[in-house]
């Protein structure tokens, strides 16, 4: 199965079994180009600004080295946070290339996101023309340049493609048991964990297999009540629970669809 993926300003991306994923990072190539776009622009904005100012002041005074001191404050650090905040997270070059900044747990950045890079930037890139943020990117898992680290952000691409496998099927005979069962949202690497057992629990050799079903049963225990059935078998309970979470989040985000259109006047 594959889940195509535009954007990032929705909040961050949740599988059927309500298992948050990470978006894979944008290359670094297309983060070099687009920086450097932008580095051209806010070049150009501050000639101009340099020019404009030149006309109105002949020479350098006091006056004259504030104003210069807050064009260039403006063009590094006020335009490209005001411009990332604006746009959710992109810039003039990160448009084009289809690139965006978005948190670590992919959601939309905010204002504090954005003044953290910038205020980085100044370093790694403006003081040091990006060597450090070069460095940092090529030594990172997600391309985090330094600014990335301390803000908790990294850059994706707007469009692109994550497989998943399809999930576990529920078993039938504990439909009547889950469908009534109180289950309350399962830690992320709780439910991944089952998750990636059941999907990989043929490969296992029988002890380990059982073992590993057993101790998952008894960590998803003080999340589900009433308990499963007798001698229900352990795979096929935890089968059952992520198919019933996953069913209740479907029914969920269609209620949730249901009342934006209704607000909007979208509904048909």
């Amino acid at each position: 199965m594959e889940q195509g993926l535009r954007g990032a300003d929705a909040g961050s991306l949740v599988s059927g079994d309500a298992v948050r994923l990470d978006i894979p990072p944008a290359g670094l190539p297309g983060r070099v180009v687009a920086r450097l776009l932008d580095q051209v622009i806010y070049f150009a904005i501050l000639l101009a600004l340099l020019f404009g100012l030149g006309r109105i002041v002949g020479g350098l005074d006091a006056n004259a080295a504030t104003v210069l001191l807050l064009m260039y404050a403006s063009v590094v650090l006020f335009i490209p946070v005001g411009i990332e905040v604006a746009t959710h997270g992109r810039s003039l070059g990160k448009l084009l290339f289809k690139l965006r900044v978005v948190r670590d747990d992919g959601g939309p950045i905010t204002f504090r996101h954005s003044l953290v890079r910038g205020l980085v930037a100044l370093i790694e890139i403006f003081s040091f023309w990006g060597l450090p943020a070069l460095i940092s990117a090529a030594l990172s898992t997600r391309g985090k340049r330094l600014g990335d680290m301390a803000a908790g952000t990294y850059v994706v691409r707007e469009e692109t493609s994550i497989k998943l496998t399809p999930p576990p099927l529920e078993p039938v005979a504990l439909q009547p048991w889950a469908s009534g069962t109180d289950i309350r949202p399962l830690p992320d690497g709780l439910a991944l964990a089952i998750r990636q057992f059941l999907l990989r629990a043929h490969t296992l050799l029988p002890a380990a297999r059982a073992s590993t079903a057993a101790n998952l049963i008894a960590q998803v225990q003080p999340y589900v009540a009433p308990p499963p059935p007798a001698g229900a078998p352990d795979e096929a309970v935890l089968a059952a629970i992520l198919a019933e979470r996953r069913r209740r989040d479907e029914q969920r985000l269609a209620r949730e669809d249901a009342v934006r259109s209704r607000l909007s006047g979208t509904q048909v």
